[in-house]
C-alpha cells in the first residue's frame, strides 16, 4: 500500500508519518518513508537518524535537469523501481524502516517545486512494493500536490485534520480532489485534540461531509517535549493512540499481516 498523508501546514503531517511508521515497522512491515515535503526538514530526525539522504532530485542532476535525464539510462527512467535498485547514498535504513527524500528548497529565487512534484509522482508510479512493505508518503501542505498530480501514483489518502475550521475545510478540499481522481481509501485522523468534546465536535463535522475518521490523537506533551530534539517518544498517548490508527486503516485497506 501506498498512502500519502496530507493536510493543512502545521495539522501534524510529519508526525502522525513518524507515528505510522514506527508502529508498521514494530508489527513486521517494511516501511519505506517518502520525504515529499520540499519545506521541512526535521523529517529523518523524526525517524531515529542522524543525517538525511540524499535528495533523489540529485540522481537527476536538479531541477533544471530533470525533463532530460528523467529519460535517459538510470533507475529512475526505468519502467518499475524496487528499493534495491537505488544507489545507496540516496536512502538510509535501520531496524526495517527506509527513508528516501524527493528533495528541498534550499536557497532564494531557486524557482518553484513543481520539478520535485514530478519527479514524487514519476517515483511513486514505478515504485513496486512487496507484500510486506508499506509506502508512507509525507505530503507538502495543502493541495497544490494534487494539481501536479502526485496522487495519481498512491492508492490511500490519509488527512491529518486539527481543531480549527480551517484544517477541517482543507480536509474537505483534499478528499474531493483524492475522490475525483478515483482514490477509494480516503481516510482522516484527528491530531492534536485537547478534549473529548472537541474529539466529538470534530468527528460529527467531518462525518457530516462524509469523511472517513479512523482515529484521534489527543493532545501529547511528551511529542511537544520531543519535538524540542528533533526526536519523537518512545511512549505516551499519541504514541498509544496511533496502534488504533493504524489497525483501522489495515483493516479498511484490507491489508494482510506480515508474515
Amino acid at each position: 500500500m501506498k498512502i500519502s498523508v496530507c493536510g493543512k501546514g502545521g495539522s501534524g503531517k510529519s508526525t502522525v508519518v513518524a507515528l505510522l511508521a514506527n508502529e508498521a515497522r514494530f508489527r513486521g512491515y517494511h516501511v519505506l518513508v517518502v520525504d515529499s515535503d520540499e519545506s521541512n526538514s526535521g523529517l529523518f530526525s523524526m525517524l531515529g537518524f542522524d543525517h538525511p539522504p540524499v535528495p533523489l532530485m540529485e540522481l537527476v542532476g536538479g531541477k533544471n535537469s530533470l525533463k532530460q535525464k528523467m529519460g535517459q539510462p538510470s533507475v529512475l527512467a526505468e519502467s518499475r523501481i524496487v528499493l534495491e535498485d537505488l544507489p545507496s547514498q540516496h536512502l538510509i535504513q535501520k531496524d526495517g524502516l527506509t527513508l528516501v527524500s524527493i528533495g528541498k528548497i534550499l536557497q532564494s529565487l531557486e524557482g518553484c517545486a513543481c520539478p520535485m512534484g514530478v519527479l514524487s509522482r514519476e517515483f511513486l508510479k514505478k515504485l513496486t512494493l512487496q507484500e510486506d512493505e508499506l509506502a508512507i508518503v509525507d505530503m507538502e501542505a495543502g493541495v497544490e500536490h494534487f494539481g501536479r498530480g502526485v496522487e495519481t501514483s498512491i492508492d490511500s489518502v490519509l488527512v491529518v485534520v486539527e481543531p480549527p475550521l480551517e484544517s477541517v475545510n482543507v480536509g474537505q478540499k483534499i478528499h474531493d480532489l483524492a475522490s475525483g481522481i478515483g482514490i477509494k481509501n480516503i481516510w482522516a485522523v484527528l491530531n492534536k485534540v485537547p478534549s473529548e468534546e472537541i474529539a466529538t465536535r470534530l468527528k460529527a463535522e467531518l462525518q457530516e461531509r462524509q469523511i472517513d475518521v479512523v482515529g484521534c490523537i489527543y493532545f501529547d506533551a511528551d511529542i511537544f517535549k520531543s519535538s524540542l530534539d528533533g526526536r519523537m517518544p518512545a511512549k505516551g498517548v499519541a504514541v498509544q493512540e496511533i496502534k488504533d490508527v493504524l489497525d483501522r486503516i489495515l483493516v479498511k485497506a484490507g491489508l494482510p499481516a506480515p508474515k
